[in-house]
């Protein structure tokens, strides 16, 4: 197994390797022998960073290896597949079906709503040279929650869908707020937090938010003015004593598809 880019100095080549450990999963899941595979791994999502790099190796194995046995499966089995080992359907969804994705996975529903993402936005991205434990990450959670705390959030989501699907980028900066784990990451975990947000903000951002559990920034921004904010948040955080890489993106629509190479 052959991995280069992101991560590859640290990363399992071996069975531990998430991607062939997705594809193992496809061979079992239809009683198929599984006699290993030769795999080259290009990866280009930093690992450990809030940016969902586990959820596109465990469908990049899936996915592979559904095709090299003729797709016996669609996609809901790969999400169902790919569920049970991530745990949470969130960065799967959108990275399978691609565009803005809401999603509700639970015992009583399953359902994934991929929406479009306006061509007028961009993602500015800070994403610290350090990677986030998980783990710590989830301990930075309190148990409970105040009750205006969860009522604040579910509003601020309904509000985060209203403003793209209207296209009000002027809500989108109080539609990502949040009480619910930003504030405890942060003090816990990312100090530096609210001068990389107010640094976005004061840059042109629409809307700033710690992206997954961090410590990667994500800040939506039109054309000209996001690599502007990806700057003004790589300043910020080196004023902090950390050191970055910074990203500018759009988003795919297509969501994940299989090429053949030559």
């Amino acid at each position: 197994m052959a991995i280069v880019g992101e991560g590859a100095e640290r990363l399992p080549r071996d069975e531990r390797s998430l991607v062939v450990r997705g594809a193992r999963l496809v061979h079992e899941a239809t009683g198929r022998p599984f006699r290993g595979l030769q795999v080259r791994q290009v990866n280009r999502i930093p690992p450990s960073r809030g940016l969902g790099s586990s959820a596109t190796a465990w469908l990049g194995g899936i996915l592979g290896a559904n095709r090299l046995l003729g797709g016996p499966l669609d996609r809901e089995q790969v999400m169902e597949l790919a569920v049970g080992q991530e745990g949470h359907p969130d960065n799967l969804a959108a990275a399978l079906h691609g565009g803005f994705t809401v999603t509700c996975w639970d015992a009583e529903l399953r359902a994934i709503v991929p929406l479009p993402v306006p061509l007028a936005l961009r993602f500015a991205l800070l994403v610290p040279h350090q990677e986030a434990s998980t783990a710590e990450a989830r301990a930075a959670l309190p148990a409970a929650y105040p009750r205006a705390d969860a009522v604040f959030n579910v509003g601020r989501a309904a509000l985060l869908l209203a403003a793209l699907v209207r296209q009000r980028w002027d809500l989108l900066g109080g539609a990502m707020a949040d009480r619910l784990h930003q504030p405890y990451r942060g003090r816990a975990l990312f100090p530096w937090l609210e001068a990389v947000f107010a640094a976005a903000r004061a840059a042109g951002a629409h809307g700033v938010a710690l992206s997954g559990a961090g410590p990667s920034v994500l800040a939506i921004a039109g054309p000209e003015a996001a690599p502007r904010v990806a700057r003004a948040m790589h300043d910020a955080f080196c004023g902090q004593g950390g050191d970055s890489g910074t990203l500018v993106l759009g988003a795919d629509g297509g969501g994940a598809r299989v090429v053949d190479l030559p």
